[in-house]
């Protein structure tokens, strides 16, 4: 083999390896937290709000159904890292719902796995209200939790922005969803049409008191 074909193939075998450790957490002591904290941004009105989800807690920020399903942090005596098991739903004015994203998001990197959305972000800040901490094996590798029935994930809780975060955007502002082609699991599958969630929050409102989805009905 000449000698830059063999030096190509290498640094391709350690792109690779670098790449698969970019999407996995490393091997680590953890903590295991009852609690995420996630940020939500409307690229329209450059509103950022925080919210809470209980792990295993559907909420809804604007277009977007988030289920976080497990979020670990580490001890003190490991290198910080923290990191939370998503899914992301998008739902439609037809009450269809497409996933967006399934996978670990890194508080450290929020541009990593990133939802792939015209109008809204959402991102990973911290884990919290853990305190056991889990020795982990290093040939044992993490597993994502089995995906929750359909039921639980209608039953969605508004995302309640924490203190000290920005209000909701002004009045009259768009906040229907922008649709990726392609986007679902499997990729351009609309799943059937599902009952509304029972509790829903839109960081762009329509007034005064009103809040807005993607149907046209108010909360």
């Amino acid at each position: 083999m000449p000698p830059m074909s063999r030096s190509l193939r290498i640094s391709g075998f350690a792109a690779t390896a670098l790449l698969a450790l970019a999407v996995v957490p490393a091997r680590a002591d953890k903590i295991k937290n009852p609690m995420a904290v996630f940020s939500g941004l409307d690229k329209i009105t450059g509103r950022i709000i925080t919210f809470e989800a209980a792990v295993d807690e559907t909420v809804q920020f604007g277009s977007l159904q988030l289920t976080a399903r497990v979020c670990y942090s580490r001890p003190e005596y490991e290198n910080p890292q923290t990191t939370s098991f998503v899914e992301v739903d998008e739902v439609g004015f037809d009450n269809s719902y497409k996933r967006l994203f399934t996978g670990w998001m890194f508080a450290s990197s929020p541009g990593l796995n990133a939802i792939e959305h015209a109008v809204y972000d959402i991102w990973l800040s911290e884990c919290k209200g853990g305190k056991d901490i889990i020795k982990t094996a290093p040939e044992v590798e993490d597993e994502p939790p089995p995906p929750l029935p359909a039921e639980t994930r209608r039953n969605a809780r508004p995302a309640q922005p924490l203190p000290g975060s920005r209000p909701p955007g002004p009045a009259g502002a768009n906040n229907a969803p922008l649709r990726l082609p392609g986007a679902g699991a499997p990729p351009g599958a609309t799943q059937p049409p599902r009952p509304a969630p029972q509790q829903r929050f839109f960081p762009t409102n329509n007034g005064a008191g009103g809040l807005r989805d993607p149907a046209g009905q108010g909360r």
